[in-house]
């Protein structure tokens, strides 16, 4: 019979390999640290995914992957780890099974695949179980974020209704609501100070509005190009989904409408709305070398009815010579 193992100790670093009920995480008194952010926020990232290289981790797999191991290396502090074993990427079983090998606690959640309401909520009970949380707490962690993510949508809404809101700012503060940059009350006020700012700038209009699908881009420089070219960035998929746009009073309800986990239905759905409502001119697709994900880049050309640019990233670099030509030629073929 497999021991019950005992939650983690109230304060500790819990991390995770992808966006889950962070919910759970804070009710249980937890630090939550979204290892992908904990990963590509090291100024040594590039070096990072090399480590894992020579620990054994292959060439032909994500860079992310690596990247968070190699991370961990660093905060050994961080003994457990919540593993989201189906949902997420196809290699973090395996990576599971590594740490759990190297001694860490490795707790196992699963976004259920085909999409399923109820088996959802069996799994954050699972998780709340295993966290030592009581639902009561969970529920009042939920409603205690209801005014984050309302900003958090409204700091989305600067960006595509006014542009007083960057691309990359957009992207960042979006990126961080995984974790909250594991202090919710920093972040918290982070937020609510930079709208402040932000309401008093100009509004700006881009000659060309563009939309970013699939998974965070591993460029360094992506931003900073574009705005080079004209270009403005008014949407991204994923990070907009972390910061949880569909909010519910029922936490599994909430989760179930977020798309990252399920099928590509799901998110051909949401960004049908987005291209109307938010008047793209062009989408790019980003895909991570070795991901499964790329299998949907035909879908997503096929079913939307844009120009779409795909591009393709492998470890945290600047933009390659052959990818600024290709966004710069895209930009100009979108230009009016």
């Amino acid at each position: 019979m497999t021991a019950i193992k005992p939650p983690p100790p109230a304060g500790a670093r819990v991390g995770f390999t992808t966006t889950i009920p962070v919910e759970v995480v804070l009710a249980a008194g937890l630090i939550p640290v979204d290892l992908n952010n904990l990963f590509i926020a090291d100024p040594g990232a590039r070096a990072r995914v090399g480590e894992a290289e020579a620990a054994g981790f292959p060439r032909t797999i994500c860079a992310w992957i690596k990247g968070i191991y190699a991370a961990l290396q660093n905060h050994p502090e961080i003994r457990t780890v919540i593993v989201a074993c189906q949902g997420d990427c196809s290699y973090t079983q395996a990576l599971g099974e590594i740490l759990e090998a190297e001694g860490r606690d490795v707790i196992h959640f699963k976004f259920p695949y085909p999409r399923n309401r109820k088996q959802l909520g069996r799994e954050i009970q699972t998780l709340t179980t295993r966290l030592g949380a009581e639902a009561s707490r969970v529920a009042q962690v939920q409603t205690r974020l209801i005014p984050l993510r309302r900003n958090l949508q409204q700091l989305d809404r600067l960006t595509w209704e006014t542009g007083q809101v960057t691309g990359e700012e957009n992207f960042q503060f979006l990126i961080g609501s995984s974790d909250f940059a594991s202090d919710l009350d920093a972040f918290e006020r982070r937020v609510a100070d930079f709208l402040q700012r932000a309401a008093w700038r100009p509004p700006q209009d881009y000659a060309v509005r563009l939309g970013f699908a699939g998974i965070p881009p591993i460029f360094t420089d992506l931003w900073d190009y574009l705005a080079e070219l004209g270009a403005g960035v008014v949407f991204h998929e994923f990070p907009r989904q972390f910061s949880m746009p569909h909010h519910s009073t029922d936490l599994a309800e909430q989760y179930f409408h977020y798309t990252y986990p399920y099928d590509i239905f799901g998110r051909l759905a949401d960004l049908k709305e987005v291209v109307q409502t938010r008047r793209l001119q062009g989408l790019v697709h980003y895909t991570q070398s070795f991901c499964f994900r790329q299998m949907f880049d035909q879908l997503i050309r096929e079913r939307l009815d844009l120009p779409v640019l795909t591009i393709e990233g492998d470890r945290p670099s600047p933009l390659d010579p052959r990818t600024r030509m290709r966004l710069e030629a895209f930009v100009d073929v979108l230009r009016p």
